[in-house]
């Protein structure tokens, strides 16, 4: 960013032009104008500059970014209306606090392979979050063969969609926190026929700007036809994604260490696995073309 110094015809800073060359300017006031003109110029630029610097910087606080993103089951749409995101910085149910959030409803289903969106962001005293959590409103919706159903979410409405994350962090960084919500395992349809929402979420924690701690694993799923769930597991740890409409598939934010990619299609085709697939931090691991055969 500039400063514009606007030039005032027949003046300038440090020297007077005046109109009338007859009207003559003592030497000892002009220096005077000059030393004071030159003063409240580099006063304007000091300031200037600290405006300019990072807000967080040598305040006591870190910035806080928190996006969303999807590993989706078999739905047309997953539509999740978030109308707050809190972070608790004591570990209590006095510690919550809001982030300014675009509040609305999000379609999961659009945030898959690698894609996300941003929810909020805020400036946060430094120290130790210990979780976050999603209120929600009373428009959550699901489509199934074209077909839009209600989907009931009663405790994400009242206390909250809560995941543990505990991170530590230091005054002036910036910390992003990825929320991964699990379609796949969060819409349950009861015996009646209604939808209900018990959600699944993973969230990581990575300092913007710093070095990469996790990796991805991609490919793409020959035919895409067969339009499989797929798993990359490690111990208990498992996320989730589908193929896009190409066949292709990305799964990130994956802790490095060695993992097995379960391919569940639907019916009409064998399901198969990778085993012993490296994640390497910073990486995309790329698995190349899986073939799906049939029945």
């Amino acid at each position: 960013m500039y400063n514009r110094i606007k030039i005032i015809k027949g003046r300038r800073w440090g020297r007077r032009w005046c109109s009338s060359p007859t009207t003559p300017i003592p030497t000892t006031l002009t220096t005077i104008k000059t030393r004071t003109v030159c003063f409240f110029f580099l006063l304007l630029i000091s300031v200037f500059a600290l405006s300019c610097m990072d807000d967080t910087a040598g305040n006591g606080k870190a910035h806080l970014v928190v996006k969303l993103t999807d590993a989706p089951g078999d739905y047309q749409q997953v539509n999740v209306d978030i109308q707050d995101v809190q972070v608790n910085t004591e570990d209590d149910s006095t510690g919550w606090i809001s982030l300014e959030i675009n509040e609305g409803i999000y379609d999961l289903h659009t945030l898959t392979n690698g894609l996300d969106t941003l929810l909020g962001e805020t400036d946060l005293p430094v120290g130790r979050i210990s979780q976050i959590r999603l209120i929600l409103g009373d428009n959550n919706t699901v489509m199934v063969d074209s077909a839009i159903y209600d989907l009931k979410a009663p405790s994400a409405q009242h206390s909250g969609l809560k995941v543990q994350v505990h991170a530590d962090l230091v005054e002036g960084n910036e910390y992003e926190i990825l929320l991964d919500f699990d379609a796949a395992r969060s819409v349950h349809k009861t015996g009646n026929g209604k939808y209900m929402l018990k959600p699944v979420i993973r969230a990581t924690v990575e300092q913007t700007g710093g070095v990469e701690d996790n990796g991805a694993i991609m490919g793409v799923v020959n035919p895409a036809a067969s339009n499989p769930a797929i798993h990359v597991i490690q111990d208990d740890d498992t996320v989730s994604t589908m193929v896009g409409g190409t066949g292709s598939f990305f799964v990130g934010e994956l802790t490095p260490g060695t993992y097995r990619v379960v391919f569940e299609p639907i019916t009409g085709f064998v399901g198969t696995e990778l085993t012993n697939v490296a994640v390497i931090a910073g990486d995309t691991t790329d698995v190349g073309t899986v073939v799906i055969n049939p029945l």
